[in-house]
This record gives structure tokens, sequence and C-alpha cells, in this order.
């Protein structure tokens, strides 16, 4: 065995440990206690607010390494640092070689005027395409179903609304874009596992959430699996049950 090789079994063997309850609690502490400061809204990308937890975006970073997507999709675009963060990570992958000409594009239901404006000025902004619109509208759908035909191996992002309806109705309209092997990460599943008043001002909150959604959706289907390894091992996550990996 190669000193990386056991680098590897060692680090699987720790995540597995990890799953255990007592620390993943560790983790949702940490969310509830800094949750009155909107801890996720604290970080940028390239220059942009990206509004999430660091951890998820060295999962996504890893993901993005593995998978070696062409083409991002995600819906929910706020200030855009999400986009740009794909974008430059795609950027990465081209300049290594791994992939050629890759795109993302990003869909919300309200692009507003200066958050456009600075993605627009951006240095990543040549890999990226925007629509404005209801992710679950019938015509949005069809967009990006079309846009999808340029990609030959496509990950999946969802994080806009985050009522189960609207999150159930963004995975039966797009979780068939995501290539074998890759991911559709659904973020804020944590809401389910937040204190009942903790979304006073929100159409959503327990026991209706994007993880109500996830639950229902892969009732459904066998396609698609939960990656606990991801969750387990980043601890704290917006995205517990949220990283699905597409398996058949």
């Amino acid at each position: 065995m190669n000193p990386r090789q056991k680098f590897d079994e060692e680090k699987s063997r720790n995540i597995k440990l990890l799953g255990n309850d007592k620390y993943q609690e560790l983790g949702q502490d940490f969310i509830r206690k800094t949750a009155e400061y909107n801890y996720s809204y604290n970080f940028t990308w390239l220059g942009q607010p990206i509004i999430q937890f660091p951890q998820d975006m060295i999962a996504l970073q890893e993901i993005i390494w593995d998978v070696k997507p062409d083409m991002i999709i995600e819906t929910g675009i706020a200030h855009g640092g999400s986009l740009i963060f794909s974008a430059s990570m795609l950027s990465l992958l081209e300049l290594c070689g791994e992939v050629k000409n890759p795109k993302v594009l990003g869909i919300d239901i309200e692009i507003r005027e200066h958050n456009k404006e600075l993605i627009l000025k951006h240095p990543m902004s040549q890999k990226i395409t925007m629509i404005e619109g209801s992710s679950i509208d019938k015509d949005i759908v069809t967009q990006v179903q079309m846009f999808a035909k340029e990609g030959q191996k496509i990950l999946l992002l969802l994080d806009s609304n985050h009522t189960h309806e609207h999150v159930l109705a963004e995975l039966k309209a797009y979780a068939s874009l995501v290539s074998l092997g890759s991911y559709c990460i659904v973020y804020d599943t944590g809401i389910e596992d937040m204190p009942e008043d903790s979304f006073p001002n929100r159409p959503w909150g327990k026991g209706n959430n994007p993880k109500t959604a996830v639950r229902e959706f892969l009732k459904e289907q066998d396609k698609f699996e939960i990656d606990k390894s991801i969750e387990n091992k980043l601890l704290i996550t917006v995205a517990p049950d949220g990283y699905l990996k597409r398996v058949k």
C-alpha cells in the first residue's frame, strides 16, 4: 500500500466515526447558536457575497474536482457569489485540461439589477448565463433543459425557494439532467433540524422544507442516494441529507 492509499483509508475510517450522533450534534449546536448572527452571510468568493458555509464550499470544490462537470446549473442567484464560485472552479478544470468550454447557468425569480451588474462585470462572467423567472415555471424549465443539451456532464445545485412544494418541483424538473456519478446538492435541508420558531417570517419551516422534499423525492425513485460521508466529515453543513449522488 502506497502512502496516499494509506492516508485515504485512514481518512475514510475517521469520516465513518464522525458519523456518530454525538459529533453530528456538535455541528447542529454550532449552527443553531450562530444562526442569529447570519453566519453564512459573512463570507465572499472572489469579492462577491456567497451566503454559504465555508465547509459546504470545500465539499463542493471536492465534488467538482472528482466529477469534473463541464456544466453547473444553479437555482437561486442572490448576490451571485455561488455562480462565481462555480465558474472559477470550472475555469480551473479547463486550465488543467480536464474540461472544454465549461458553462454555469443560474436561475432566479428576481435578479436584482445591482447584483446582475456586479456579476456581469466580474472576470468570471464569461462563463455565466442567467435566466430570470421561477425555476419551476414550465417555460423556464424548457429553457434550462435546452441549455443543458450543451453539457456533457452536469452538476445541479438547488438553493432558491425552500418550501417543500417548490424544492420537490425543482427535483422533478431538473434531477434527470444530472449525469451518472454526479450530484444534485439540495441546500438548506438543515431547516428541518432547527427549532420550531426559527423562520417566523418565511413560508418554510419544520415539516415544510428542502429535507422533507428530498425524503419524498427519494421514495419515488432509485436513481439517487444520499452521500452521508460528506455531511459526516463536514459536521457543519446547511445540507444534511442534501448531497444526492446519481447512482443509476
